[in-house]
C-alpha cells in the first residue's frame, strides 16, 4: 500500500470506529497528509530522526509549541494505528516532545510614555485622586489589590515609603518618589473635601460618596488617562509595576532590589525582567554598534 492508502485507511478508523467529528478527521488529515509531505519516503523506513528532523523545521517557522504538540498526536495516533492493523514494528513518534513554547515578556511603557500617562495636571476632586494613584503605582510597583487596601496610616510622608500588604498576605515597606509624595499630599487635602467622609473610614483612595474606589474603577480610570493623554497602549495597572521594575532594573542593574521591591517569594519571578533589560540594551546595541547598524 501507498503513504496515502495507508492515512485513507486511517481516516475510515477514525470516523468511522472512533466516530470522531468530521471537523477533526479533517485537521487528522492535514496534519498527517503535512508529515507526509516533509518526509517523502516510505511509511515503514520513518525514524525517530525523521519526526525531530520535522518537529525542528515547524520551531524554525515559528509554529507554538502548543501547534507542533497537536501535530505530534496526530502522527502519534496514525503510527499506532499502523502498528495495530498492518504489524508496523516501530511507532517514530514515540517519545518525541514539541519544544516549550517561551515565555512572553511582559508588555511595558518607555520611561517617556510613562512620565507622560502619569503627569496628570487636572486640578479636580477625580483629577487629583488618579494623578496620586498613577504616580504611586509607577513609583513604588504596586500590584492593584495592594494599593485599593492602602490605609491612611501605611504611608509615612517623613521617611518617604509605604507599607503594603501583598500576596500571602507578606508586608513589606516600599519607597515613594518626590512626585508620587507630592500628588499623594494634594490628593489628602482634597479627601478631607468629601461630605460623607466617615471619620472612621481610612482607606485612602475614595469616590466623591466616601467610599472605598474599586479595582474595576481604577483599571477604568487608567485606560481614561491613557487615552486622555495620547499614550496608545492597552494600559493597565500591572502594566505601571512592569514599568516600574523594568525601568529601575535598567538604571541599577540590582536583581534582588528589585526583587524586593516588587515583593516576589523567588527570585526566578523577578528574572523575567532581566529578559526585558536585555531586549533594551539589544536595541541601543543595533542602533549604536557600527557593525549592527543597517546601510
Amino acid at each position: 500500500m501507498t503513504n496515502l492508502e495507508y492515512l485513507s485507511q486511517y481516516l475510515e478508523y477514525i470516523k468511522f470506529e472512533k466516530r470522531l467529528a468530521q471537523l477533526t478527521v479533517n485537521n487528522y488529515q492535514r496534519d498527517i497528509k503535512e508529515l507526509l509531505k516533509k518526509i517523502n519516503k516510505d511509511l515503514s523506513l520513518f525514524q525517530h530522526e525523521d519526526i525531530r528532523g520535522a518537529v525542528a523545521q515547524m520551531h524554525a517557522q515559528g509554529l507554538s509549541g502548543t501547534s507542533i504538540s497537536r501535530r505530534l498526536s496526530a502522527w502519534r495516533g496514525f503510527f499506532e494505528f499502523l502498528n495495530s492493523r498492518y504489524a508496523f514494528k516501530q511507532n517514530p513518534v514515540i517519545s518525541i516532545k514539541a519544544p516549550k513554547d517561551s515565555k512572553k515578556l511582559p508588555q511595558t511603557l518607555t520611561v517617556d510614555q510613562t512620565i507622560k500617562l502619569v503627569d496628570i495636571k487636572d486640578k479636580t476632586f477625580l483629577g487629583k485622586r488618579d494623578h496620586a494613584i498613577l504616580e504611586l503605582f509607577y513609583s513604588s510597583g504596586l500590584r492593584l489589590s495592594e494599593l485599593t487596601n492602602l490605609k491612611i496610616e501605611d504611608i509615612s510622608f517623613s521617611e518617604a515609603n509605604v507599607r503594603v500588604t501583598g500576596k500571602g498576605n507578606k508586608s513589606r515597606i516600599v519607597p515613594i518618589g518626590k512626585n508620587a509624595l507630592h500628588a499623594m499630599h494634594e490628593w489628602l487635602k482634597m479627601r478631607q473635601t468629601i461630605a460623607k467622609l466617615d471619620s472612621k473610614n481610612n482607606g485612602i483612595f475614595l469616590n466623591k460618596q466616601g467610599n472605598p474606589i474599586s479595582a474595576r474603577a481604577i483599571q477604568y480610570r487608567l485606560k481614561f488617562w491613557a487615552i486622555k493623554q495620547g499614550i496608545p497602549e492597552n494600559i493597565h495597572p500591572h502594566l505601571l509595576r512592569h514599568s516600574f521594575a523594568s525601568h529601575v532594573l535598567q538604571s541599577s542593574q540590582d536583581l534582588r532590589a528589585v526583587q524586593e521591591l516588587l515583593g516576589h517569594s523567588n527570585i526566578s519571578t523577578t528574572q523575567i525582567y532581566t529578559h526585558l533589560d536585555f531586549q533594551h540594551l539589544a536595541k541601543i546595541y543595533d542602533k549604536s554598534h557600527p557593525r549592527a547598524k543597517k546601510k
